[in-house]
């Protein structure tokens, strides 16, 4: 991605000096300096300024070098510092990217809870969402297959609300005593420390099939949900089952739904791979780009409520985290909208140190008997102390932005100064007394319990079957055809028979043809029977397909225009202004990224500087190639990065565009049984499987009055439609994207 820092800076401060109206940026503004003016002098940590910090204090001469001086006190401290850069990464979700934004609603819900944030539809909520993958390093691939973790933190007017959701709705285990094992069957092996960021290994799917409840989990991250295209082309989910309290005392159970407006999309699965190595930092550029051009992601957010009465009225129990709430049965109630709109001014301060736990939580909003979520709640508390310290909620991200006063002192990085002699309660000053319910105190809900302690599961958490085979009928067939590759990817990367055919057996449990198609990748023998029937029951909104825009866009995308000396100018400028119109992010590239001149234009003229040339990008890097007419094809048609590029962005199922002499080229690059193209000379526009072509485009075929729609009639329209539409998966299924070599 070009780079956008030179331009990026954004100011905790406003231009004209007034303080930002989002209070957590003006609580961060205390904190913050700026390392960009020359006004401001070098000095040590302790304010010394400094006058040398190239050389080392030493004895020496012009003539001879001697021996450096312990006494330097800057040198140290430069030194001892670097040192100590570092703390413990995260176990898991250690590579991450993060941003700030608001929180609105649309409609107050207080008929189900009395959380301020939830229910007074004038406020502004400040947030920060930390987007992660889970099994990889800090320095591993953002592209990989894997869960995504999506962390919100409201900073509420009544205290931090925490959200530490996933992409997916489920997880893999029901009691977080597991968790432990989960992981370490996921990471690295202990005795090779590979693969790194991949569950494509004999340790994890032994886990899988040992652990059947993890089926329904497995079968969603081996789906397109494991390579999103983009952080803000990915659901977000609490997972957990929660609860509301409104102002009557009723509960609620609830589960929270984060939707993104620009539709749910995802990678193919070639093209997650290379970007690991082309791009590895694909998807947080993407979207520190987004925010930086002003195009702020958005996700509608939703709850699905149950009443304590509804509790048992299902196949299922609800407090299982392996089962999701099908919404023909529970809808999602869409009642706010959270849009990132600030890019963060440091990773490490911001990024890296913010914390999150599921027991944070505010009045109206508590806890389930979920028995993943109990562990979850004493999990996140203890994992901060070892990366952050006992002090880790004073630290400026993650503070709260309403006060904050109690009775603990000390501990190591305390940075807040407590005044006064009292330091307890009770106090005979009744100083910082506890809160009354009436005026905002929190108070757990009186739940009645009754059971015998032991180490037990309801009858309903037994079956692990049912909804894999929901999730699975629900797939489309592109998708069921994407989850089947996944699955033998992973199993071609087993090399112990136990582990892979094991783990046929349990597909076995869910649809013989998959079971069948991944036995035959993987090498296990192939199963004839199905071993526990499916009834074929569906759920609409398990299928990515559920959630698109709900108008055609473009907005975001990435769109690489390919020219070299003697491009059609009509052509390129008009593509060019209707993409930027539309809120497109177009990208020129060339064999060069010196001054490259359109057919006609002298030297002397203004031309175009590429952004990149064809050896620095990849199509994989894009959602869509468009190359314009013009003599300039001569040049590209002899390049084979170019045709290259053509073919692999064909193989991606990307919108491919050419006008005038360059349809010849793409013609060549992928003409296989079955494609169409528009005639030398012609002006009609042939889409045939999302590669839109026009002989001869009309002047008046590119305008920036964009109407994006099914049956379009001119290029620019036909076009952006079909870059809307993500992916031609038409290409796929009949077998076209095959027949080309990328």
């Amino acid at each position: 991605m070009a780079s956008t820092l030179s331009n990026g800076l954004q100011k905790v401060v406003n231009m004209d000096g007034t303080a930002p109206q989002n209070p957590k940026l003006a609580d961060l503004a205390k904190d913050t300096t700026h390392y960009d003016s020359s006004k401001e002098k070098l000095t040590t940590d302790w304010g010394n300024k400094v006058s040398n910090t190239d050389h080392w204090l030493s004895v020496s001469t012009e003539d001879k070098q001697g021996p450096a001086l312990l006494e330097d006190g800057h040198g140290r401290e430069k030194i001892h510092r670097f040192d100590h850069e570092r703390i413990p990464e995260r176990i898991v979700h250690a590579r991450g990217a993060g941003a700030f934004g608001t929180f609105k609603l649309y409609e107050s819900a207080e008929d189900v809870t009395k959380a301020g944030v939830l229910t007074d539809t004038s406020r502004s909520t400040p947030v920060f969402i930390r987007f992660s993958t889970v099994l990889g390093s800090r320095g591993s691939a953002d592209t990989v297959r894997d869960v995504r973790g999506f962390a919100v933190k409201f900073y509420t007017e009544e205290g931090n609300w925490d959200i530490v959701g996933n992409d997916i709705p489920v997880f893999f285990i029901q009691d977080a005593i597991k968790f432990t094992d989960l992981i370490h069957s996921a990471k690295p092996e202990p005795d090779t420390e590979v693969p790194q960021a991949q569950s494509a290994h004999n340790n994890f799917w032994d886990f899988q099939f040992l652990h059947s409840e993890a089926t329904h989990m497995f079968m969603w991250a081996m789906s397109d949900r494991g390579i999103p295209r983009s952080f803000r082309m990915m659901q977000g989910f609490g997972v957990n089952t929660y609860t509301l309290q409104n102002a009557q005392g009723e509960r609620h159970f609830v589960k929270f739904h984060f939707t993104p407006t620009l539709g749910v999309h995802s990678f193919v699965w070639d093209e997650a791979l290379k970007l690991a190595g082309q791009d590895p930092d694909f998807h947080r550029k993407d979207l520190y780009e987004a925010i930086n051009n002003g195009v702020f992601p958005k996700w509608k957010f939703g709850i699905q409520t149950l009443k304590e009465s509804q509790q048992d009225d299902f196949d299922f129990d609800i407090l299982d985290a392996t089962k999701v709430w099908p919404e023909e049965l529970v809808p999602v109630r869409y009642i706010g909208e959270l849009e990132l709109n600030r890019n963060v001014d440091e990773y490490f301060t911001q990024v890296e140190q913010i914390a999150f736990a599921t027991g944070h939580v505010v009045p109206g909003i508590g806890f389930s008997d979920d028995p993943l979520l109990h562990g979850r709640n004493f999990s996140y508390f203890d994992t901060q102390l070892s990366r952050l310290g006992i002090n880790w909620q004073e630290l400026p991200i993650n503070r709260p932005i309403c006060p904050v006063m109690n009775q603990n002192r000390d501990g190591q990085g305390r940075h807040r100064i407590t005044a006064g002699k009292i330091n307890y309660w009770p106090n005979r000053y009744d100083a910082v007394p506890p809160v009354e319910p009436s005026e905002g105190g929190y108070v757990d809900y009186p739940e009645k319990i009754a059971g015998m302690k032991q180490r037990l599961k309801s009858k309903k958490f037994k079956d692990h079957i049912s909804q894999a085979q929901l999730f699975y009928n629900s797939q489309t067939p592109p998708e069921k055809m994407h989850l089947t590759s996944a699955l033998g990817f992973e199993l071609d990367h087993c090399d112990d028979p136990i582990v892979y055919n094991r783990i046929v057996e349990r597909l076995c449990d869910i649809d013989i043809e998959l079971a069948q198609t991944v036995a035959e990748k993987a090498g296990a023998p192939t199963p004839t029977r199905q071993t526990k029937p499916n009834a074929g029951k569906k759920s609409a909104k398990l299928s990515i397909t559920a959630f698109n825009a709900s108008e055609p866009t473009i907005a975001t995308r990435r769109v690489a225009i390919l020219i070299a000396e003697g491009y059609d100018p009509a052509a390129f400028n008009g593509v060019y202004a209707a993409l930027k119109a539309a809120k497109a992010f177009p990208f020129v590239i060339g064999p060069k990224r010196q001054t490259i001149y359109a057919d006609g234009e002298s030297k002397n003229g203004q031309g175009v500087q590429p952004d990149h040339h064809f050896e620095g990008m990849r199509s994989t890097m894009f959602d869509s190639v468009f190359i314009p007419g013009g003599p300039h094809i001569e040049i590209l048609r002899k390049q084979g990065r170019v045709v290259h590029w053509v073919r692999e962005a064909f193989g991606h199922l990307k919108t491919i565009g050419a006008t005038g002499e360059a349809v010849n080229l793409v013609k060549t690059a992928c003409e296989v049984d079955g494609m169409s193209f528009s005639a030398t000379g012609s002006h009609d526009v042939v889409d045939s499987y999302g590669v839109v072509t026009a002989g001869a485009a009309k002047p008046e075929s590119f305008k920036e009055a964009i109407n994006m729609a099914k049956g379009a009639m001119d290029f620019i329209d036909v076009y952006t439609y079909n870059i809307s539409q993500h992916r031609n998966f038409d290409r796929e299924m009949d077998g076209l994207s095959s027949m080309v070599a990328y």
